[in-house]
């Protein structure tokens, strides 16, 4: 299949293949004589597993773990499950870190006056040296 027919067929853009391609996610099509470039058909579903893989969160190198567990997996269903796993838990880690991030900005939002005050009461928190910035440590 031609990379416009992939692309087209995955949901994705012809750049999208061929840096799958260089990143070592797809292998390297067969090129026609013409010099285009020909990939199986099973490259769609496979483009389509690792958008889903992404959009679950995970990074390129662990949608590339995924896919090559992909191949066996009923063999590979406690390495998997394990990914899975790991991924769940850092999910939820960042949650935790953007909820405190967010009684941080409710904090400072519920200090603003709503008046025409000279001086803003978030702009001096943010200004104020001893205060402790936001880190992730935090949560």
């Amino acid at each position: 299949m031609r990379p416009g027919e992939i692309a087209e067929q995955a949901g994705v853009n012809r750049q999208t293949l061929r840096f799958y391609e260089r990143e070592g996610l797809l292998p390297s099509p067969k090129r026609e004589g013409n010099g285009y470039r020909d990939y199986p058909v099973s490259t769609v579903a496979l483009v389509r597993f690792i958008k889903h893989a992404q959009a679950l969160g995970f990074t390129l190198d662990e949608a590339r773990a995924l896919a090559n567990l992909r191949r066996a997996p009923g063999a590979n269903r406690l390495k998997v499950r394990t990914l899975a796993q790991h991924k769940r838990d850092d999910v939820r880690q960042r949650i935790r870190g953007l909820q405190a991030i967010e009684r941080a900005l409710t904090a400072l939002v519920d200090t603003c006056c709503h008046t025409d005050a000279p001086r803003c009461p978030i702009l001096e928190a943010l200004d104020d040296p001893t205060t402790q910035p936001f880190t992730r440590s935090q949560t």
